[in-house]
């Protein structure tokens, strides 16, 4: 059976490829599903830095942010945009992590803050789902 979940309002999700992977089918995938599922998705492109997807977190009054990384330095790139998020007081806003991800490495993402993580071969319907509970969940920590 699949929970379904009432969000609010209209969930604003920014999307980005960090990095200098250069493959963007699979998060173009994901912008359609969210959308999909009733999220205003704002999607970044190629090539985009922490700095930089942060900025457009906080000008687009973001819900979520989400970065797809295939090149194999999630680890990495997760981490300096979690400390960086951490730094700019931005913790409220939770960041999503897809891609060639292990399993250990997705429990270290969690460990780390990372809200969820999404391997490559996640069904599509399940990280609308998961990513509207976080959002969700959010919203009801708010002030």
């Amino acid at each position: 059976m699949i929970k379904t979940v009432q969000v609010p309002s209209v969930p604003r999700i920014v999307l980005a490829k960090p990095g200098l992977d250069g493959h963007d089918r699979g998060i173009k995938v994901v912008a359609m599903t969210l959308r999909d599922a009733g999220m205003e998705v704002i999607y970044l492109g190629l090539r985009q830095s922490v700095e930089g997807i942060l900025l457009a977190a906080e000008q687009e009054n973001a819900d979520a942010v989400g970065i797809s990384v295939l090149s194999g330095v999630h680890m990495a790139i997760t981490s300096k945009l979690l400390i960086r998020r951490a730094e700019l007081k931005m913790e409220s806003i939770p960041v999503f992590v897809g891609g060639t991800i292990s399993r250990a490495d997705a429990s270290e993402l969690r460990r780390l803050g990372a809200a969820d993580v999404f391997p490559v071969g996640t069904h599509l319907e399940d990280l609308a789902r998961r990513v509207k509970i976080v959002i969700s969940d959010r919203e009801l920590a708010l002030p």
